[in-house]
C-alpha cells in the first residue's frame, strides 16, 4: 500500500547525499535531531539529542562541548567493501555521467567527457576512500571547500572500460539507474573508438546522452536541433535482491534511522518511537516494493508533491526483531553506521 503525507520534518543523519527528495511530511509529529557537533562523534553511552520542539522548556542546558565525546576517525571504517555493497551503494549515490562542451581547439569543437562519479559530504570521507580502495585505487578524490564535499571521481577511458564498467556487468543495477549505466556502457565504447573526436560520432553520442539522466544541455539542443534523435532507454525490471549486503550498500547511501517524539494520551502526554527509512524515485516503485518483501517489514509513503516513494518501518517488533538483526549481520558503512548504533 502506498499512503501520502502532508506536512514538513527535520532530518536526521544527512550527510551530504546528492539526493534531494528525502524529506517525509508526517501530521503532528516532531522529530529529534541528533546534535554531532565540530565534527566529533560519540558512544552510544554518551547518546545527545536536542528534542526540536522542546528543548526550551528544560530547566537546565547542556553544552555540547562539555559532553564525553570520541572522534570520529577513518581507521574506524578500513574494512574492504563487498562488490554487491558497492553496486548497492552506486544504486543510490553514484552517477554515470557524460559532459559535453565547446572547444575551439578540438576538430569537432566540442569536448567529450565521461565519468563515473560520487560527491559526499566531507565528514564521510571514509567511505570516499574506501571506493577507490575497492576499484583497485583508481581514479582521483578532490574536495570542494565551498560547499564542503569530497569527490571521487574516474574518468579514465582504459579505466572505466577494463574496472568500472566489468563490476557492474558481473554485479548489476537494480534501481533505473541501470538504464543510465548501459547507455553510458554505449557511450564509453564509442569514445574507445574515437568516436567523439569525428562529427558523426559526435552525433551518436549526443543521441545516446539524450536518453540520459537528466538529459543534455540548452547550448546542445540549440546547436544540434534539427540532428537530435533521442536513443532508446531500456528499462530494469529486477524481480529478486541478489545478496543481502545490496541492501547495506543501498541503505548506506539512501537509508534514514531517526528518533520520533508525537503526542499521546499516554502520562508523560508524548510517545518516543524508531523509524527506518528508505527514499527513493518513484519510478523505482517496483523495487521498494520488493525491498519490503524481501525484509518482511515496512510500507510505502508517497510525496505527491514530488516523484518520491519511502519505504518506512515504525513498528518497534519489527525495527527491534527484523531490521536490527539484519544490519548487525549486514552492516551499513560510513557516516550513518554511527546513527544506526545510536
Amino acid at each position: 500500500m502506498v499512503t501520502s503525507s502532508k506536512l514538513k520534518e527535520t532530518e536526521i543523519g544527512y550527510r551530504g547525499s546528492k539526493s534531494k527528495i528525502l524529506n517525509i511530511p508526517i501530521p503532528n509529529r516532531s522529530f529529534v535531531k541528533e546534535q554531532r557537533v565540530d565534527g566529533s562523534w560519540f558512544l552510544i553511552k554518551n547518546l545527545r539529542c536536542t528534542l526540536m520542539d522542546f528543548e526550551r522548556n528544560y530547566p537546565t542546558r547542556i553544552l555540547s562541548k562539555q559532553l564525553s565525546i570520541r572522534t570520529f576517525s577513518t581507521s574506524d571504517f578500513k574494512s574492504k567493501l563487498n562488490p554487491w555493497f558497492v553496486t548497492g551503494f552506486t544504486d543510490a549515490e553514484v552517477s554515470f555521467c557524460t559532459t559535453i562542451y565547446k572547444n575551439k581547439a578540438y576538430k569537432t569543437g566540442w569536448v567529450v567527457r565521461s565519468f563515473y562519479q560520487i560527491g559526499l559530504n566531507q565528514q564521510d570521507s571514509s567511505l570516499i576512500y574506501q571506493l577507490k580502495d575497492f576499484f583497485g585505487g583508481i581514479g582521483t578524490i578532490s574536495l570542494d571547500k565551498k560547499a564542503n564535499v569530497l569527490k571521487y571521481s574516474v574518468a579514465s577511458l582504459n579505466e572505466l572500460s577494463s574496472i568500472v564498467i566489468p563490476q557492474f556487468k558481473k554485479y548489476p543495477l537494480l534501481t533505473q539507474k541501470g538504464a543510465d549505466f548501459l547507455l553510458f556502457e554505449q557511450i564509453v565504447e564509442h569514445m574507445n573508438k574515437g568516436a567523439h573526436l569525428t562529427a558523426n560520432g559526435l552525433k551518436q553520442i549526443i543521441n545516446i546522452k539524450a536518453s540520459m539522466n537528466t538529459g543534455l544541455s540548452d547550448i546542445i539542443k540549440s546547436e544540434f536541433s534539427n540532428k537530435i534523435n533521442p536513443a532508446k532507454r531500456g528499462y530494469i525490471q529486477s524481480n529478486f535482491i541478489p545478496d543481502p549486503k545490496w541492501v547495506s550498500g543501498f541503505v548506506s547511501g539512501e537509508g534514514n534511522l531517526d528518533v520520533g517524539i508525537k503526542k499521546s494520551k499516554n502520562i508523560i502526554g508524548y510517545q518516543v518511537y524508531l523509524r527506518f527509512r528508505i527514499s527513493q524515485h518513484a519510478r523505482d516503485a517496483s523495487l521498494m516494493e520488493l525491498i519490503i518483501k524481501y525484509l518482511g517489514a515496512g510500507r510505502l509513503e508517497r510525496d505527491y508533491r514530488k516523484p518520491a516513494l519511502y519505504l518506512v518501518i515504525t513498528k518497534f517488533s519489527e525495527v527491534n526483531q527484523i531490521v536490527i538483526p539484519f544490519f548487525n549481520k549486514y552492516p551499513i558503512s560510513g557516516i550513518k553506521y554511527l546513527d544506526y548504533l545510536d
